[in-house]
């Protein structure tokens, strides 16, 4: 590289230094120190025909052009102190410019955008861009990807209206969300503009992130799974250490999956344990801290953002108070803490007048059975045996409309016709068979009807009556039906009603199951009841999967079973007591 002196008239600017550009630069920080010395420091140029270009120096060039105008003496009279490159490579030159302004006074992100992009276009690659400067291929990454950007959104860095965080951010959104945000910006200071995002104006910052991504980002480093399972796209925040998930849906399936293990390891290890939905927060302020030995349950909170928390050794408060072995209260040792019940009241009633209307429908094909089960009413007693029909009260309005639809209920009222008919009798005020008024004269008439019917027509009139009179929930209904063994599909379908009244998370993901397999159940552990609801009455009504035909949950079954071993069912209970006495 040579040294010498070089007119001003000589010298232009190059096309390649990377302040270029027809806006004369702002020179009136050096402006003074020139008009006193003059230019000290050496420009950077090359050879260009008989002329030289600034390669760098650009502003000391326009500062000395100033005072020889202001001195009124001719460029070809001024000399500038120059240093000469041999090479007249664009890159190189480039290069040289490029480093000379850096040391001098460190570019905005824009400048290093477009200089970047000019040694790109002369055969630069960015690992040669990289290694020059000392930077990482990244950061050479980040600036060229500044090239998506619209020219409003540049103009807005330039003049200090948006930070460069925004900036960069904007550089990974979509040609629309670009437009949409530059015309948000312009409808700030134009009120009768459109403005396509808010009324706010154009987001900033944090309301950017949201506004670009959404809510429901999540971060690769959250999965409770293999990263490799997952087959969607993966979004890499170029300007941060963070990388997303673009399918959440399938993120979800995977993350549920990993939940589902999670949930049976705690099991495994003897806890009960409850999955939070989904964005629900666990409140600990509403639980003691508990020993597994103590009654101590596991709770596993699911973030919205993908986050998963263990909640280990709480028990639910009881507001101080608590229980002794023999069931009083005091300040000693907690007992056994009691069963949680695994459905509602409604639930139960529900599932139990429909299990009684099966019980007298199939009641009604074994006199024999019917004979027999009054005999022992008559020895043993019961709540009805008054007597007077069960009048099969319903916890819900819905229960009530479903249990007039059951077909078992239909099968009764023929049945009841047909025996009044043959009896000559009209219907009680009940509208059933049996009066349970005690008129004498009543039973007198019928009991001389009876005289003259066949045994098969009286074991007829028996079981209907006895059908009428069977206790809704009690223990007999269940004994007759662990002998008769109904066909619980012929009577009954797993209905909209129950489902709706069933709450118990647990039991609603172990039906689901049941339905459609455990893969499914696992990968919707963690959605809320609603969700899962939704995938067992599609399998049901092969709405989108494979229809699932005479499906009877456990809690229909004779013996009942239910899902949650944990957890108190008052109707499988009632059926264990006697289940012995008749296998």
């Amino acid at each position: 590289m040579e040294l010498r002196n070089i007119a001003l008239s000589d010298l232009k600017i190059a096309t390649v230094n990377v302040r270029h550009s027809r806006k004369a630069p702002d020179i009136s920080d050096i402006l003074p120190s020139i008009r006193a010395r003059g230019v000290l420091q050496p420009l950077l140029v090359r050879p260009h025909g008989e002329t030289f270009e600034i390669v760098a120096g650009r502003r000391r060039y326009f500062a000395a052009s100033r005072v020889a105008e202001e001195q009124g003496v001719p460029t070809s009279e001024v000399l500038l102190p120059c240093a000469v490159a041999a090479g007249d490579s664009d890159a190189d030159a480039m290069e040289a410019s490029l480093i000379e302004n850096v040391a001098r006074a460190p570019m905005d992100e824009l400048e290093e955008y477009e200089a970047f992009a000019k040694l790109l276009k002369q055969g630069r690659n960015v690992a040669d861009i990289a290694s020059t400067f000392g930077q990482t291929e990244r950061y050479v990454k980040q600036r060229l990807a500044l090239a998506s950007l619209q020219s409003a959104i540049k103009d807005a860095y330039r003049n200090g209206d948006i930070e460069a965080e925004d900036m960069q951010l904007l550089a990974t959104a979509t040609r629309r969300q670009q437009k949409e945000w530059v015309a948000a910006f312009q409808a700030e200071n134009n009120p009768a503009s459109k403005d396509p995002i808010s009324d706010e104006g154009a987001p900033r910052g944090r309301d950017l992130r949201q506004w670009l991504f959404g809510t429901d980002q999540i971060a690769t480093s959250v999965a409770r799974f293999s990263v490799d399972a997952y087959k969607g796209d993966i979004i890499a925040d170029l300007f941060g250490d963070v990388s997303y998930f673009a399918d959440v849906d399938a993120f979800w399936a995977l993350q549920n999956a990993a939940i589902a293990s999670l949930r049976d390891e705690l099991a495994g290890q003897g806890w009960t344990v409850i999955v939070l939905d989904r964005g629900t927060r666990f409140p600990a302020w509403q639980y003691d801290e508990a020993e597994l030995e103590e009654g101590g349950e596991a709770f596993i909170e699911v973030r919205t953002n993908g986050e998963i928390e263990v909640h280990q050794g709480y028990r639910a408060y009881e507001n101080g108070h608590v229980s002794n072995e023999y069931g009083r209260e005091g300040d000693g040792e907690r007992g056994a803490p009691a069963a949680r019940a695994e459905l509602t009241k409604a639930a139960e009633n529900h599932l139990a007048l429909h299990r009684h209307a099966i019980v007298r429908a199939e009641l009604l094909a074994h006199p024999g059975i019917a004979l027999r089960l009054a005999a022992a009413h008559m020895i043993a007693g019961s709540t009805l045996w008054s007597v007077k029909p069960d009048p099969q009260r319903a916890d819900k309005e819905t229960t009530a409309e479903s249990l007039a639809a059951s077909s078992a209920q239909a099968v009764l009222a023929a049945e009841r016709g047909a025996v009044l008919d043959l009896l000559q009798m009209e219907k009680s005020y009940y509208g059933t068979l049996t009066r349970g008024n005690g008129d004498a004269h009543t039973g007198a008439s019928l009991f001389a009807r009876l005289l003259a019917l066949s045994d098969e027509a009286v074991l007829r009139v028996v079981a209907l009556a006895m059908a009428e009179t069977l206790a809704a929930g009690s223990t007999l209904t269940e004994a007759v039906g662990i002998v008769i063994k109904p066909n619980v599909a012929r009577w009954w379908k797993l209905d909209d009603t129950f489902l709706d009244l069933l709450k118990d998370r647990a039991a609603i993901n172990a039906l689901l199951a049941e339905l459609a397999g455990q893969s499914t159940a696992d990968g919707n552990v963690a959605e809320t009841g609603k969700v899962q609801k939704k995938i067992i009455r599609d399998c049901l009504n092969g709405e989108g999967r494979e229809r699932v035909e005479g499906f009877v949950p456990r809690y229909m079954a004779f013996p009942p079973g239910h899902y949650d071993p944990n957890k108190a069912f008052e109707i499988a209970r009632t059926a264990e007591a006697v289940n012995a006495l008749f296998t």
